[in-house]
């Protein structure tokens, strides 16, 4: 008997279609489609239309000040609501050398605890190491800052700044009287505050690196540290670099345990051991004691000020991931 025919139905597959109930035909709906259209539309303009309120209000608010002192006001290091003299350079100055401290002393220690969870820890204690560095992100800052008043400042004035006087002194960075409260605690704490950020992030770029590429560098007979730097913290170089950035727009804005550990004079001092200000600070602390309408200006300018600073420091973080990814993602090269 002569075979089916190439491409002709079986008789089964043709009572089916018979015996089929009639497809519904769908109906294009052109107004559901613009609903939903602008209903979208609408969810992404609320965003630019929030950061627009966000900068009218800071510069509306502000230009009492910005007409009394202009771009000067930047640079100005002195801050009388007396005679109604204001200038934010040590605010900018002591928000931006303890956001740098913080990074410098967190970034290595959350690469190294996502390098552990990631590729060394054991499975018994992988969990409850993530969970717990998880755990400190969910602290609330004001908790830190009664932590660090009562235990980390007794520390570092009893033993880190006497230690660092002694051995680094003659940097000029570590000198004078070790008062435990000054830019080096605000640092800590914000490095303690911004670790849980860099760690996880660095864990999950870390984790989505391939296992193959793992393998590929330890059959060319790379060490286990070779094979971590070249296969996979390479690879996840660009994820990295985001952590950091998202710490540090934490280690900006932070108000609570800032201004309970940085001493909150408006100075500039080369030395850590030194009281400082911060942009957040200044505004926590002096915004309920605006009398005048300058003084209130002048406080809304430093909120300017440190929205146009994270701007620009977010701005030259994403100039350093070009530098370093050269515009491409992180990719799993063998």
């Amino acid at each position: 008997m002569p075979g089916p025919q190439p491409g002709a139905k079986s008789e089964v597959a043709l009572s089916l279609e018979v015996n089929a109930p009639p497809l519904r035909s769908s109906r294009y709906s052109p107004l559901g489609d613009q609903i939903f259209t602008w209903a979208m539309l609408a969810c992404g303009l609320c965003v630019l239309a929030l950061v627009g309120l966000i900068i009218y209000e800071l510069v509306t608010k502000s230009s009492n000040s910005w007409h009394a002192f202009g771009m000067n006001f930047f640079f100005r290091s002195e801050w009388d609501p007396v005679n109604e003299q204001f200038g934010a350079f040590p605010f900018v100055y002591g928000t931006i050398v303890s956001s740098l401290l913080a990074l410098v002393i967190a970034v290595p220690l959350a690469i190294g605890v996502a390098v552990f969870i990631t590729e060394m820890s054991p499975g018994w204690l992988r969990s409850p190491l993530a969970f717990t560095t998880e755990l400190l992100a969910a602290i609330p800052s004001v908790i830190y800052g009664l932590w660090a008043i009562f235990v980390l400042v007794p520390l570092i004035r009893e033993y880190v700044e006497p230690f660092l006087a002694r051995h680094f002194g003659w940097t000029g960075l570590f000198e004078g009287p070790a008062y435990g409260i000054g830019m080096l605690a605000a640092g800590v704490i914000l490095a303690i505050m911004v670790v849980p950020i860099v760690s996880s992030i660095t864990r999950e770029v870390m984790t989505a690196v391939p296992r193959q590429q793992r393998e590929a560098v330890l059959a060319l007979g790379a060490t286990r540290w070779e094979m971590i730097r070249t296969g996979v913290l390479r690879n996840a170089r660009a994820g990295i670099m985001g952590g950091i950035i998202l710490g540090l727009g934490r280690a900006l804005g932070e108000t609570m345990a800032v201004t309970m550990v940085i001493g909150n004079r408006p100075e500039i001092a080369k030395s850590l051991f030194a009281p400082g200000y911060t942009m957040a600070s200044v505004i926590a602390n002096e915004f309920s004691e605006a009398t005048s309408d300058r003084y209130l200006s002048a406080l809304v300018e430093v909120g300017l000020a440190l929205f146009i600073v994270t701007i620009i420091i977010n701005m030259l973080a994403q100039v350093l991931v070009w530098t370093v990814t050269r515009g491409t993602p992180a990719r799993a090269n063998v």
